[in-house]
């Protein structure tokens, strides 16, 4: 994925505290009190443009939700996005997946959610995908016992290797399709991806896994 470079991006997150958390570490075990309540607190690794995690947050106010996003000039859209639908029961957070244990403690995420990562095709970029088995301790690391990642895609190849990883780490499959937009799930969300993709015939994959 090529990015464009904004060298504003920085200072553009850094002048919206209220909605890009600074110093994740210090809330580390009491991300409660970033929300002021006790609702269940779901992330998005990958959060890209924000479209997702902004109408989750929209249609659940019941829970908190943050968006992560590694890369400064992709999380900036996803700020604007924020900004615009006002919603207090999102946040958004700058950092590195591999790292989310250094922010998370064990039980302080409920789910996670994965939606048109990366696939990195070649077999010698497979660790960088992030339903790889280091990324699925990671996300272990900080969900209660039985927390859930959900996962979409329209990659064939990457769902493949993600059943594989996922069953391999002795996760249990809770819902899988091979045709999400043909299927009964009900309450599905699009991302930016998801809406372009499937308006080309794209089919979307999705699943649901449970740590055990």
């Amino acid at each position: 994925m090529r990015l464009r470079n904004k060298p504003w991006a920085e200072d553009r997150l850094n002048d919206f505290p209220q909605y890009v958390i600074q110093q994740p570490v210090s809330h580390k075990g009491k991300w409660h009190e970033v929300f002021g309540n006790d609702n269940p607190l779901y992330i998005e690794v990958g959060t890209g443009k924000g479209r997702f995690i902004t109408e989750m947050a929209k249609a659940h106010p019941e829970v908190n939700f943050i968006g992560i996003e590694v890369y400064r000039s992709v999380i900036v859209a996803a700020l604007d996005l924020l900004i615009e639908a006002e919603v207090p029961n999102l946040k958004l957070l700058n950092v590195d997946a591999a790292n989310l244990g250094d922010y998370f403690a064990k039980g302080d995420v409920d789910r996670v959610y994965l939606n048109f990562s990366d696939p990195w095709p070649k077999s010698r970029h497979a660790k960088r995908r992030l339903t790889y088995k280091t990324f699925l301790e990671v996300y272990e690391g900080i969900l209660p016992d039985n927390g859930e990642i959900h996962f979409k895609t329209d990659n064939q190849g990457l769902f493949e290797s993600s059943l594989k990883s996922i069953s391999e780490y002795g996760m249990l499959l809770k819902y899988v399709s091979l045709d999400l937009h043909n299927s009964s799930f009900e309450g599905n969300i699009m991302t930016e991806y998801e809406e372009k993709f499937s308006s080309k015939g794209n089919r979307i994959y999705r699943l649901e896994a449970m740590f055990q």
